[in-house]
């Protein structure tokens, strides 16, 4: 299993910094760090095995962590998004990370048939 380098100190206090000023400015919510190891899971009938390293992507390879925030509208956190993909990796230079925005679910989806 490939292993993601351990974050450098630098990446590690720009994230620090950026929680903590969205904590200032009352945008902050919550933040997690998550583990490498991870798997996908998904019920494929009876007798069938259930569990798969892919085939997309593997999300251990593509998410360190997660981060909410609330922010008055969709252009905020995506200007945010930017400004948090801007982490410095090896090097001290910014690593241009792709990072996904998500709104929380505010209702299901409405479902015809």
């Amino acid at each position: 299993m490939r292993r993601a380098p351990a974050p450098a100190p630098a990446h590690v206090q720009y994230m620090n910094d950026f929680a903590a000023r969205l904590e200032g400015t009352g945008e902050f919510v919550d933040e997690q760090a998550l583990s490498p190891e991870g798997t996908f899971v998904r019920y494929d009938g009876e007798g069938r095995p259930p569990v798969t390293d892919g085939p997309f992507a593997e999300t251990k390879d593509l998410i360190a962590g997660w981060m909410v925030i609330d922010v008055e509208d969709d252009e905020r956190a995506l200007e945010l998004a930017g400004e948090l993909s801007a982490a410095p990796g090896a090097g001290g230079r910014p690593i241009h990370e792709w990072l996904e925005v998500r709104p929380f679910l505010a209702a299901p989806p409405t479902i015809t048939e």
